[in-house]
């Protein structure tokens, strides 16, 4: 496997370990238990996992009163895509 595949993997893997994280704090908040820090979910995020927190925001419905994430979140995916596509590309 060369570097770009791997990276688009890893890039792939990230995001689905970013929706489960708000997956995750969905459920927790469901069952009244300790949530996710914001802090951590926007971190994941931006850290090129904004495939992911997008779809958990949007397929969720997690997080979607919040602003930050609402801005935040559509940022966040802008920089994984032209990320992964600066990868695709240049490698």
């Amino acid at each position: 496997m060369d570097f770009k595949s791997s990276m688009l993997l890893v890039i792939f893997a990230w995001n689905l370990a970013v929706f489960f994280l708000y997956l995750a704090d969905k459920n927790r908040s469901r069952r009244g238990r300790r949530r996710i820090p914001e802090s951590t979910l926007i971190t994941c995020t931006i850290c090129l996992g904004g495939i992911g927190g997008t779809a958990g925001m949007a397929f969720l419905r997690h997080k979607t009163r919040k602003l930050k994430f609402r801005i935040l979140n559509p940022l966040a995916l802008l920089v994984t895509v032209v990320g992964a596509a600066l990868i695709f590309y240049c490698f």
